[in-house]
């Protein structure tokens, strides 16, 4: 394996260590959980921090869920699709917002200035979700782009545990509240 190889799959063994121990992580837990010796961890790493700061690096690297929004069968009724994308940012945001809290942070880290494949990551995932509700923008009164930012901050702060006071909001209240609203039509209303 080269030392490339060896490093990402030391932080792909870590991060799940970080849901669980945060900082308190041991190299011997790291070590045991890649199958290898203690000591292969300091030929790629100076140290534990530097895994660990590689790692939180990663979990909050946009573009993770690319693939899985790519999955989601664009001819399934809109709801459908909302339904998925919403439950992918739940997932997403939930580990967040764990390993946030075990790692004492109180907030995610700042994007690398010298990294200018981090704004195309987060373009490419935008432009993604996006694509899951645009086969339905006809149906829809604002942008389908306008629409994931809605769903987006709903879904961040219904699944926020502080934000959403210990009761977070499911896929299908945040769904039906951004296609559908609140309060009941009898036909005559503008629509927004």
């Amino acid at each position: 394996m080269s030392p490339e190889e060896r490093r990402e799959a030391l932080v792909a063994v870590t991060l799940p260590l970080l849901h669980e121990h945060g900082r308190a992580v041991t190299t011997r837990l790291i070590a045991e959980a890649a199958g290898v010796a203690e000591g292969t961890i300091f030929r790629v790493f100076a140290s534990k921090d530097e895994l660990v700061d590689a790692a939180v690096a990663k979990a909050f690297r946009p573009g993770r869920m690319i693939d899985d929004l790519r999955s989601i069968p664009l001819d399934a009724p809109l709801r459908d699709r909302a339904l998925a994308l919403v439950g992918l940012m739940q997932r997403r945001y939930s580990g967040v917002f764990v390993l946030m809290r075990k790692l004492g942070m109180a907030g995610p880290p700042e994007p690398p200035p010298d990294d200018p494949e981090w704004a195309d990551a987060l373009q490419r995932t935008l432009d993604a979700m996006v694509d899951v509700l645009s086969p339905d923008q006809d149906q829809l009164v604002l942008p389908a782009a306008e629409v994931v930012r809605v769903l987006r901050l709903l879904t961040f702060s219904g699944t926020h545990p502080k934000v959403a006071a210990g009761e977070p909001l499911s896929a299908e209240q945040i769904v039906d509240t951004v296609l559908y609203g609140v309060v009941a039509r009898d036909g005559n209303e503008p629509s927004c």
